[in-house]
């Protein structure tokens, strides 16, 4: 019991570090985004809502219990279910990231892209920290519906971007959530500066190996 204790203590340092970090480098603002970290009993702490992720209160993070109910801290975030559904997909998960970043944002509303795989493999970090980038289909926050949306595409990897709305990204750890999500901004920044150049990204070969060693 006092380790689980511990470890719930340094996680939710750890959101609070984390979300004033994204926030005070603008990969967020205003009350957008949410964090939530899995313990090794299966409970989560989140970001409740209305919150700012750059003036987090570690004592009021919104608590859930391993079967998903709320058991403790600020009222949570309508959008609770999307990280409680990249957990159930993704069992090796033990933080999910959802921001508005900007220029992801950008990326899922360009008509035309490849809706399996939004981005190109244009550098080898953006290939090993988020590897494939599929595209939920849009629904309202909050919508239920975004909830199956979500738990098909997370099936295939552990990044998404939600059409008209943002990046939803798991990791081991809440770093490993964190960096896949900034390289994920990064690249979609990088993907728009140059749009109408003509671009070399890493060949398929180049990609596979990269993947291969993080296997």
């Amino acid at each position: 019991m006092t380790a689980i204790l511990s470890e719930e203590a340094r996680l939710r340092d750890e959101i609070v570090e984390v979300g004033k970090s994204l926030f005070d480098r603008c990969f967020t603002f205003g009350s957008t985004g949410n964090i939530s970290a899995r313990l090794s009993n299966g409970d989560l702490l989140m970001t409740p809502t209305n919150a700012s992720l750059g003036a987090l209160d570690p004592a009021r993070l919104s608590k859930f219990s391993a079967e998903g109910i709320h058991v403790d801290g600020d009222k949570p975030t309508k959008e609770a279910f999307l990280h409680q559904c990249m957990y159930c997909e993704r069992a090796g998960a033990g933080a999910v990231v959802h921001l508005h970043s900007t220029n992801a944002v950008a990326i899922s509303l360009i008509d035309g892209l490849d809706p399996d795989d939004l981005l190109p493999p244009l550098t080898a970090y953006y290939v090993m920290r988020v590897g494939k980038l599929p595209m939920v289909p849009y629904f309202p926050p909050g919508d239920v519906a975004l909830a199956e949306a979500v738990r098909e595409r997370a099936r295939e990897s552990h990044a998404v971007l939600l059409a008209n709305h943002g990046p939803v990204v798991a990791g081991k750890s809440l770093r490993e959530a964190q960096y896949a999500t900034e390289e994920l901004e990064e690249t979609a920044k990088l993907f728009l500066m140059l749009r109408g150049e003509r671009i070399r990204p890493l060949t398929s070969k180049e990609r596979d190996e990269l993947l291969a060693k993080q296997a």
